[in-house]
C-alpha cells in the first residue's frame, strides 16, 4: 500500500499496517473494538508517531480485509478521543494529543509526569536505587569469563545459567515449583502474556479473563493478538467465583499475592476454589507477580502456582525490583504449553541478549540480588510510612489500605474533600499527578478513592505532595 505524504509529516514506521493485522483476525463481533484498540496501543507506544498521515478507511479496510465501516468507525471514535484528528479533504493524522503519550506514557510503561511536583502515579521503582557498583561489577566479571560460543544466538527459552539461577530464586522466595527446563526468559511480563495469547488463540481460546479492576494494558494487549479480555469482578477474598463460572473463560490472569490495585491477597479459600475451577474446566490460571518481593507488615504470601504447577502459569521480572529498562522477565508453563509458547518465543525474537542473562544469573548467584532487595525493603517501607503519617496530618479522616505489601496504597478521602472531578482538576493544576481507583476499572463505585504511588518519591516528596494534594481538597470543597 502506498502511504500518502505531505511536507513536514513523518512516514509510518509500519507502511504495511501489520501492527494492526492480528485486529482483523478477531471474532467478527469484537474485531471493530480490537481495531480501535490497536490502533490505539500504536499511538500510545509512539509506533505511530504525532503527525503521521493514515490511510484512507478505504484503503486500509482493503489491505486489512475488513468493512470500510469498521475503520471509518475507528478513526471516528479516536478522532473524538483526541488521538487522531481529521479534516474535509486532508485525511487523517495521528493527533498533536499523541506527544504526550508516546513513547512511553501508558500503562505499560509509567514514566515520572514532566514538570509534576509530586507524581504519585503507581507502577514505577524508585530508579536511584539501581545497585550501579554490583552491575557494573558482574558485567565486567561476565565479559572476562564468558566463552566466545556463548555470544552467538541463545537458546529461546534463555540461557542455561540465568534459568538454574531464576529456578532457585523462585523456589527458595516465592515457593514456585521451578524446573529450569520450564523456565522462559523473556522481556518482561508484558512479552510473557503475549506469548501466552498468541498460543492460547491458536488453540482456540478467543476471551481470557482480566480482574477488574486490574491492570489496564491487557485489554489492549490481548486486542493486538486478536483475543478478547473479559472483565470479572473482585471481591473481598479475590476474583468472584461466580461471574467467573459464568464467563465461559477457560484462562485468567490474577495478581493473587498482592491485587493490583486494591492491595489485598487472595484468601486461602478463594486460591482453594479458583484451583478447583481450573480443574474442572482444563483451565489456566496466569499468576502475575509482579512486586511479589516486597512485603512490609505481613509475612511472604506463597505463589499459587507453588500449589498447581500444571493449571498455574507463573510470571515475574525485575522491572519493580531493578529496573523496568533491563527488559528481563520469566514465564513458567505447565507441561503442556511449553513447546508451543518456546516456539513461538524463538519466532518473535530469537532470545534475548546473551550478556544480559549472563550479568543477571551472575548478580543471583552472588546474592547481590537478595541484598538489593534488602536495601529496597527498607528504603521502601520508610517511604510508605511517610505517606501514612502525611495523610493523617494533612487529610485527616483518610483510610489507607493494601499498604502492608507492594509499592503503592490506596487512599480514600473523607466526603468532605469535594466533588471527585473538582479535586482530580485541582490537583493537576497544582502539579500533583494521581490517578482515582475508577482509572483502573471496576465501576465509579471508587469514590473519592487515589491510587498512590510512592515508592520513587522521597519522604520529603511525599510529604509535600500530601500537602499540595490536602490544599487541592480545600479548594474543591470550597472554589
Amino acid at each position: 500500500m502506498t502511504q500518502p505524504t505531505a511536507p513536514g509529516s513523518r512516514e509510518s514506521p509500519t507502511p504495511a499496517w501489520e501492527l494492526l493485522l492480528p485486529a482483523s483476525s478477531a471474532p467478527a463481533r469484537a474485531r471493530g473494538r480490537a481495531l480501535q484498540s490497536a490502533l490505539r496501543d500504536a499511538v500510545r507506544s509512539g509506533r505511530l508517531a504525532p503527525d503521521t498521515r493514515l490511510p484512507s478507511s478505504r484503503d486500509l479496510a482493503r489491505d486489512l480485509g475488513v468493512s470500510r465501516g469498521l475503520v471509518t468507525e475507528a478513526y471516528e471514535q479516536l478522532t473524538a478521543e483526541g488521538y487522531l484528528r481529521a479534516g474535509r479533504g486532508a485525511g487523517t493524522w495521528v493527533g498533536e494529543a499523541a506527544r504526550a503519550a508516546a513513547p512511553g506514557a501508558s500503562d505499560l510503561a509509567p514514566r515520572p509526569s514532566t514538570g509534576a511536583r509530586a507524581d504519585f502515579v503507581a507502577g514505577t521503582p524508585d530508579l536511584s536505587l539501581f545497585p550501579r557498583a554490583a552491575w557494573s561489577a558482574a558485567q565486567r566479571a561476565v565479559l572476562l569469563d564468558l566463552p566466545h560460543h556463548a555470544l552467538g544466538y541463545p537458546d529461546p527459552r534463555g540461557l542455561p545459567r540465568l534459568r538454574t539461577a531464576l529456578a532457585e530464586l523462585l523456589v527458595r522466595r516465592r515457593g514456585v515449583v521451578a524446573d529450569p527446563e520450564r523456565i522462559i526468559v523473556c522481556s518482561g511480563v508484558t512479552q510473557a502474556v503475549t506469548l501466552l495469547g498468541i498460543v492460547l488463540r491458536a488453540r482456540g481460546q478467543h476471551a481470557i479473563g482480566v480482574e477488574n479492576p486490574g491492570s489496564p494494558q491487557f485489554e489492549d494487549l490481548f486486542a493486538t493478538v486478536g483475543s478478547r479480555a473479559v472483565r470479572l469482578p473482585m471481591d473481598e477474598e479475590g476474583l468472584a467465583m461466580g461471574p467467573l463460572r459464568e464467563s465461559g473463560v477457560r484462562t485468567v490472569i490474577t495478581t493473587p499475592s498482592h491485587h493490583f490495585p486494591s492491595g489485598i491477597a487472595y484468601s486461602a479459600p478463594r486460591r482453594t476454589q479458583l484451583l478447583s475451577w481450573a480443574r474442572r474446566v482444563g483451565g489456566l490460571i496466569v499468576e502475575d507477580d509482579y512486586d511479589g518481593d516486597f512485603r512490609y507488615d505481613r509475612a511472604p504470601v506463597g505463589s499459587l502456582q507453588g500449589l498447581d504447577p500444571e493449571h498455574v502459569a507463573y510470571t515475574g521480572s525485575v522491572s519493580k525490583s531493578l529496573a523496568p529498562g533491563l527488559r528481563l522477565g520469566w514465564l513458567i508453563v505447565p507441561d503442556a504449553l511449553t513447546d508451543d509458547v518456546v516456539a513461538r518465543k524463538r519466532y518473535m525474537d530469537l532470545g534475548n541478549p546473551a550478556l544480559d542473562q549472563a550479568v543477571l544469573a551472575r548478580f543471583v548467584e552472588r546474592g547481590d540480588y537478595d541484598r538489593h532487595l534488602r536495601r529496597c525493603q527498607r528504603t521502601y517501607k520508610e517511604r510508605r510510612d511517610a505517606l501514612v503519617a502525611a495523610l493523617h496530618e494533612h487529610l485527616p479522616g483518610t483510610e489507607v489500605s493494601g499498604i502492608a505489601a507492594g509499592l503503592h496504597a490506596i487512599a480514600t478521602l473523607p466526603d468532605r474533600c469535594g466533588p471527585h472531578q473538582e479535586l482530580l482538576d485541582r490537583c493537576a493544576a497544582s502539579g500533583v499527578s494521581v490517578r482515582p481507583l475508577g482509572h483502573y476499572g471496576g465501576g465509579a463505585d471508587g469514590g473519592m478513592s487515589l491510587v498512590i504511588g510512592y515508592a520513587h518519591l522521597p519522604p520529603a516528596r511525599i510529604a509535600e505532595g500530601v500537602r499540595l494534594l490536602a490544599q487541592a481538597a480545600l479548594r474543591a470543597r470550597f472554589p
